[in-house]
């Protein structure tokens, strides 16, 4: 059983240092702020005792756990990010403890009246009883992906300790940029060196995905035409009419709050506009290939059709791929997912394996040679003021990680 008191202690540690990353930035990290967990992280592994600890100059931290078996173990990975997300604020987080919850509405914030509470947040009932990690109601917590990096270290540290559990070599990874789709872009597979590994990134207690969306992003630049409006009859072309007819020609009931499952979506994420010129900016996402695909070619129809209606050229679509599905690289090698499985059950886990709604480091990493099916973290709410974390499920993904760690050696004997 791993230490509670230690892996709560890790974790408050981490969400404390200000992280956010910048899509606005060219650089990696995008923000210099990361380097601030990033070279703690690197000093912890090095106390700890770790071995080939280093961070490159883009802020990835790799580290490696020898093996203790003389026989051949595959070579496996475990992946956090240490970014967190440009959606919310990330700074000055004042993380509340709960201490045996006792299943009812936690205050949040009592000046501001802001309260967490089960009854729109279902999910947090069944985590009465157990020590709650919540926000001060004015930040995010982090968990997303600081509690993957408390259970990698933690799991780390009681391999350590624990000479007689055996194992294989273990590779870890800590990355910048992750909640900017940009964590594995800068990735050294080969000099990570693993067979497979795994995300630690998920959300709550026992999920398991090897699935995730296909993704692309759509800039819709829309072109008008201004002029006085006493003298505009038959001459003036509002841009944001017509953005207007393209939001609403896209089938309204195929967004984020009217899908769930493998159902995918088109997101209109920003708009800006004025009569000479409008912008739209959608993400596109589906889990099935064909259906995305469908997706992008129905964004550049309806963008012809409507230069067709206004009998001009008003209507420019730029459509960039971002990631896809891992289930693909993920099939062939399935028993690293049933090794997961076996590993979770093994703990007193009850797996959920279901389809991401969204994407990790591990689908790219998948493409690239590494396949990384995601574990949970043990979060909830991300990317918001409403965001906790159970210390019992943290402990339990870094249970999951050493039990992982145990199967992989006793399966290659």
């Amino acid at each position: 059983m791993t230490n509670k008191q230690r892996i709560l202690d890790r974790f408050l540690s981490y969400v404390k240092i200000d992280t956010q990353s910048d899509p606005g930035s060219d650089s990696t990290p995008s923000t210099k702020k990361q380097w601030a967990l990033a070279n703690l992280l690197v000093d912890e592994l090095r106390e700890m005792g770790m071995q080939d600890v280093n961070i490159d100059e883009h802020a990835y931290v790799m580290a490696t756990l020898p093996a203790n078996v003389a026989h051949k173990v595959p070579v496996i990975g475990f992946v956090s990010h240490f970014d967190t997300t440009p959606d919310f604020s990330g700074k000055n987080v004042n993380p509340q403890i709960i201490e045996n919850y006792d299943g009812g509405d936690i205050i949040l914030n009592k000046e501001k009246n802001i309260t967490l509470s089960p009854e729109y947040f279902e999910d947090l009932a069944q985590y009465k009883g157990q020590t709650i990690i919540t926000t001060d109601g004015t930040t995010l917590l982090g968990a997303d992906d600081k509690a993957g990096i408390a259970e990698i270290m933690t799991a780390m540290q009681y391999l350590l300790d624990n000479p007689q559990i055996e194992h294989g070599e273990i590779k870890i990874c800590f990355t910048p940029d992750e909640e900017i789709g940009r964590g594995a872009h800068k990735f050294d597979v080969q000099k990570f060196g693993a067979e497979w590994a795994y995300t630690m990134d998920g959300s709550q207690i026992g999920e398991l995905e090897y699935e995730n969306f296909n993704a692309a992003s759509a800039v819709v630049k829309v072109t008008g035409k201004s002029v006085h409006p006493g003298y505009a009859k038959d001459n003036m072309i509002n841009s944001l009419y017509i953005a207007q007819d393209f939001i609403s020609s896209l089938p309204r009931l195929e967004t984020p709050e009217h899908t769930e499952g493998r159902q995918g979506f088109f997101h209109l994420s920003n708009m800006k506009g004025d009569v000479e010129e409008s912008e739209l900016h959608y993400i596109i996402r589906d889990h099935d290939k064909k259906h995305f695909e469908a997706r992008k070619k129905m964004i550049l129809d309806l963008g012809e059709e409507i230069c067709t209606q206004y009998e001009r050229d008003c209507v420019h679509i730029e459509i960039k791929d971002q990631y896809s599905n891992m289930k693909e690289k993920v099939e062939p090698v399935k028993h690293i997912v049933d090794l997961a499985e076996k590993a979770m059950k093994a703990v007193g886990v009850k797996p959920i394996i279901k389809p991401i709604r969204g994407g990790t480091d591990g689908a790219q990493l998948s493409y690239m040679g590494l396949p990384c099916p995601n574990i949970f973290a043990g979060g909830h709410n991300f990317h918001g003021k409403y965001e906790y974390v159970p210390v019992e499920s943290m402990q339990k993904a870094a249970e999951v990680i050493v039990k992982l760690a145990q199967l992989t050696s006793d399966q290659y004997k």
